[in-house]
């Protein structure tokens, strides 16, 4: 139904300055394609951290959480259920997030905003920034029109309209194919890019029509910026992942439940071909994690949890060349519901509960090896038939990976030229020979990585 009156929806949309569509940006653009997702770090601790440790480490992008104003609680998905789209959460002001933005930045970090606009609350109340609301009523923003007919829960997955048409855990669901929900959309997501923005994760993709998707993006004042979709695979569904590849990157949430299922009861043997001929999406629209927030809490995925299995599980996904990489980093938790200690602010790495997986030595550290190695083919496959694997990228770097329950000592044949390099997971030095040949011995659910540039440590 057609309501242009909303003053507060009106103001939104003043920077809604419409072009015409360019070609989405699939893959992070640029020359670093790894994300930090900081899940629910406030904004003064992810840029204290973009100038600290993200940018020295290589990483490209850092991922926040949902910026906008949202219902009161402790918990995490308090987050992931707005109530209007001023910069107003638990996280941080308008001003700090800016200043977020800015920091990063200037360390060479782009911006990743978690942005969740299929739906809006569950219930009624004043939200984190002062705004009175009730589940289908958002004061000089959305009313009982703007929200899709249907007010139960999704209940079949094999039913399209089911599926983009009713609520997701009771949540309100917005008719995105409404002008009035497009443009205001549009309006908040153009907020954020006036801001600084990079690009956005898409929450609930898969419950919003591809083409409805397309027409927000359409009305974006760069429209070819980066977005990743939340599309979550199911076989035999309604709704696949693919339908989404046209508006940007999709991520491939079986590449995660595969390396759980392979690094905890097969062999990495079978990695060897690892992404399309696994029949996932093609590498290139695809953002790829060993788990998310999401996952980590329902164990569908491996986790922190998992210690050394989980470790190399992220070396493996750093070191290979499919998808643009997700590294998760949260906190420690026992109910699944439990929000981040102290709301989101991080005074250090490893304390109070904060885990910091991006800072891992050895996840950190494959991240200059992934961007010392772009664009390298994998060259110099070896396995042996079990949990020990290694593989080169090209002539710029080498992997080697034991899963096994003891020590391995081989002689690895690469394609680097002779040296000495730098085995940034141990921080020793290795020698390759003339005939590009690498000795070395792998204690148990240890790695080797290796990469042109890096002689020494």
């Amino acid at each position: 139904m057609a309501r242009r009156t909303l003053a507060g929806a009106a103001a939104l949309a003043v920077a809604s300055v419409v072009m015409a569509p360019t070609a989405a940006e699939a893959a992070p653009p640029g020359n670093k394609d790894v994300t930090a997702v900081l899940f629910e770090w406030n904004f003064n601790s992810v840029a204290r951290e973009c100038t600290n440790t993200l940018g020295p480490a290589g990483y490209g992008y850092v991922q926040v959480s949902p910026p906008a104003e949202h219902i009161q609680g402790s918990q995490w998905w308090t987050s992931y259920q707005p109530v209007s789209y001023k910069i107003a959460g638990r996280l941080g002001d308008r001003t700090a997030f800016r200043n977020m933005v800015n920091t990063c930045h200037a360390a060479g970090v782009k911006v990743v905003a978690d942005t969740v606009i299929n739906h809006m609350s569950a219930g009624n109340g004043n939200g984190t920034g002062g705004s009175a609301y009730t589940k289908y009523n958002y004061p000089g923003l959305y009313s009982s029109y703007d929200f899709d007919t249907c007010t139960s829960e999704i209940t079949n997955y094999r039913d399209r309209w089911n599926v983009q048409n009713c609520e997701l855990v009771g949540l309100a669901d917005l008719d995105t194919g409404e002008e009035y929900v497009r443009r205001t959309i549009a309006g908040y997501m153009n907020d954020l890019l006036s801001l600084g923005v990079d690009g956005f994760r898409i929450d609930a993709a898969k419950h919003m029509p591809a083409a409805d998707l397309a027409n927000i993006k359409s009305r974006l004042s760069n429209p070819g910026v980066y977005w990743k979709q939340e599309a979550i695979y199911g076989a035999g569904e309604a709704v696949q992942p693919t339908e989404y590849t046209g508006n940007g990157d999709v991520q491939e949430f079986r590449y995660a439940y595969d390396l759980k299922r392979v690094f905890n009861n097969e062999n990495l043997a079978y990695l060897k071909n690892y992404g399309e001929g696994w029949g996932y999406m093609n590498s290139s629209v695809s953002g790829v994690f060993v788990d998310n927030h999401d996952t980590e809490r329902n164990g569908s995925t491996l986790s922190y949890k998992d210690n050394a299995n989980y470790t190399l599980a992220n070396v493996f996904m750093l070191a290979w060349p499919y998808g643009a990489p997700d590294v998760n980093s949260g906190y420690e938790f026992s109910s699944t519901d439990a929000g981040p200690p102290n709301g989101g602010q991080v005074n250090a790495c490893w304390q109070n509960g904060w885990k910091c997986q991006h800072a891992w030595p050895e996840i950190k550290s494959m991240v200059a090896f992934r961007n010392a190695t772009r664009g390298q083919a994998v060259t110099n496959w070896w396995d042996n038939g079990n949990d020990a694997i290694a593989f080169g990228r090209g002539n710029k770097g080498f992997v080697a990976v034991n899963h096994e329950s003891g020590s391995l000592t081989r002689t690895y044949q690469t394609s680097l030229p002779a040296g000495t390099y730098c085995n940034v997971q141990s921080n020793t030095t290795v020698t390759v020979n003339g005939s590009g040949q690498l000795t070395a011995t792998l204690g148990s659910n240890t790695a080797l990585a290796v990469y042109a540039g890096k002689s020494s440590c």
